[in-house]
């Protein structure tokens, strides 16, 4: 399967969830992160989660849980951050809690074909 988009060096904030589908599709890997404002681990991991969107092959989307109540249930996001890694269209890993910038590249690396 290959991206029909190249991929963005910069993580994308989603605006509209009717989006976030296209956008999965759109990338072989996708690492999504739920997060807040107001979350201090969130704050903490921007670092990390703008490095893996400039320095990996994964595309990145932000997701902002107080706009978009709808898809943090629908993927049961409990706590923030959560971040999950779509590989091909399909779910493939669920971290919650921060993350290192290592972790998140392994997770990535595990599901770069």
């Amino acid at each position: 399967m290959s991206s029909t988009d190249a991929v963005p060096t910069e993580p994308i904030q989603l605006s509209n969830a009717d989006e976030f589908d296209d956008y999965v599709t759109d990338h072989d890997v996708v690492l999504v992160d739920f997060y807040a404002d107001w979350c201090g681990p969130c704050q903490m991991m921007e670092p990390a989660v703008e490095a893996i969107a400039n320095d990996t092959g994964a595309a990145v989307l932000k997701v902002d849980v107080d706009e978009h109540q709808g898809l943090a249930a629908e993927y049961g996001v409990q706590g923030i951050p959560t971040l999950l890694v779509f590989a091909g269209d399909e779910l493939a890993e669920q971290m919650v809690g921060a993350q290192t910038e290592a972790a998140l590249t392994d997770a990535i690396t595990e599901h770069t074909a």
